[in-house]
């Protein structure tokens, strides 16, 4: 077999990368090259190493035995290498780099730095606002905060708080708004990249019939939604990080009692398990920010 100093690094990264994401076309756009050069890439580290790390057929490309084992060390290796590379180019000892979605950095998170620079002034935080992957490796930053179920391979989670979903309006359009039944009057602001909560939200909340349908616009964006639902729009299926800041200004109120707990939740998510004292003490902030913000819903956060 060949040693390691007469296989091209950029080999070893496409066998890592198609290894890991599971096509070429998801390998070549990781790397920013063209799925020719994956293959390419992919014959040359067989050829080198004599021996087939894919078969090829139907369904495209399958790990050998030896591809799965091999993929494992070849990802360990090119996290400790990027890790190394992340502590060389760091400027600053004491700057955490934090990947979080869009819609929870603008709507909660960065009305709250300030009351963090106060109680962490030696820590500074880098917000990269990015829903596209849960690996603070693969991102290059140093800790993530992500909505979903959980259970995700090769990083540590920790959960901070369920998703609950109740309805909220203008102060305007919930002042003739008397029971559930009558949300039906109202218009339904929809968020088309995300799945509709109605359904179990209504069933759960004692509504009779179908679950409100009165059309409504839709928006491809969550804060789109609350601004429109702010600006009269509509009632909208919301969640405290979301609409609790815009219910506390008198923005938006909740026009009937009720939630919904849903699957998904908020998790720390982080390489390994190992906490250095930043990563810590910016993590028990987030959890004690957010059930201060559930709190002040009278909803529970619901980590267990």
């Amino acid at each position: 077999m060949a040693q390691l100093r007469n296989i091209p690094l950029n080999a070893l990264r496409a066998v890592e990368a198609v290894a890991r994401l599971g096509n070429l076309r998801a390998a070549a756009q990781a790397l920013g090259v063209t799925q020719g050069a994956i293959s390419q890439h992919l014959r040359r580290a067989e050829e080198l190493l004599g021996a087939n790390l894919f078969t090829r057929g139907a369904q495209g490309l399958e790990l050998t035995e030896l591809g799965r084992v091999m993929s494992v060390d070849l990802s360990r290796g090119f996290a400790l290498l990027e890790q190394a590379v992340a502590t060389a180019s760091a400027r600053e000892v004491d700057a955490l780099t934090v990947s979080v979605a869009p819609v929870l950095a603008s709507k909660w998170l960065v009305w709250r730095m300030n009351d963090f620079a106060q109680a962490h002034p030696e820590l500074r935080l880098r917000i990269e606002a990015t829903m596209d992957l849960v690996s603070p490796r693969l991102s290059g930053a140093d800790v993530a905060i992500r909505v979903g179920r959980g259970g995700w391979s090769g990083v540590a989670t920790r959960k901070l708080a369920d998703q609950v979903a109740f309805p909220v309006c203008s102060p305007a359009l919930a002042a003739n708004i008397s029971s559930v039944q009558a949300l039906h009057e109202l218009p339904v602001l929809r968020d088309i990249n995300s799945p509709d909560f109605w359904p179990d939200w209504w069933r759960l909340n004692g509504g009779a019939g179908d679950p409100p349908s009165r059309p409504g616009p839709s928006y491809s964006d969550a804060a789109l939604c609350l601004d429109a639902a702010i600006a009269g729009q509509g009632v909208f299926l919301a969640w405290p990080a979301l609409a609790g800041d815009a219910i506390a200004r008198g923005q938006l109120v909740r026009p009937v009692d009720g939630t919904l707990r849903t699957a998904n939740a908020y998790w720390f998510v982080t390489q390994g398990a190992r906490l250095s004292p930043n990563i810590r003490a910016f993590a028990d902030w987030l959890a004690v920010e957010l059930e201060r913000s559930y709190s002040a819903l009278d909803i529970e956060v619901g980590t267990e």
